[in-house]
């Protein structure tokens, strides 16, 4: 059975190449772009893995990530957080709320698929 990535981000440049990537890599890639209805789409994909933007429209990673934690179905789902902002104390809240990995934007296809590969044995 194929594993399934939510994309929750809103730059459509990271979404169309992550999307390429992880594709091509075999993964069922679904994507979100609005924070504030990033819970419940979590909720309805049941996806294996989330890939999380850090600033988002309408709800920030920081919070999808507590509420998703706050959830005993999403307290042990994978997510990778993407930011733009590489601040130790953005990394530091992100660790807080329960992220499993943080990677800072720009980053490499092979940082991407190893991050990916690690947070789901594929």
């Amino acid at each position: 059975m194929d594993k399934h990535v939510l994309l929750v981000e809103d730059e459509v440049n990271i979404i169309e190449a992550m999307s390429f990537l992880l594709k091509r890599e075999g993964w069922k890639v679904g994507t979100h772009s609005d924070g504030a209805t990033a819970v419940s789409a979590i909720r309805d994909a049941r996806p294996d893995l989330v890939v999380l933007d850090y600033m988002l429209p309408g709800k920030s990673g920081i919070e999808i990530l507590t509420e998703l934690r706050a959830l005993p179905d999403f307290a042990g789902l994978p997510v990778l957080m993407l930011t733009a902002r590489g601040q130790s104390r953005d990394r530091e809240e992100a660790e807080r709320a329960g992220v499993n990995r943080f990677m800072t934007k720009p980053f490499s296809n092979t940082e991407v698929l190893n991050a990916v590969r690690d947070l789901v044995r594929v």
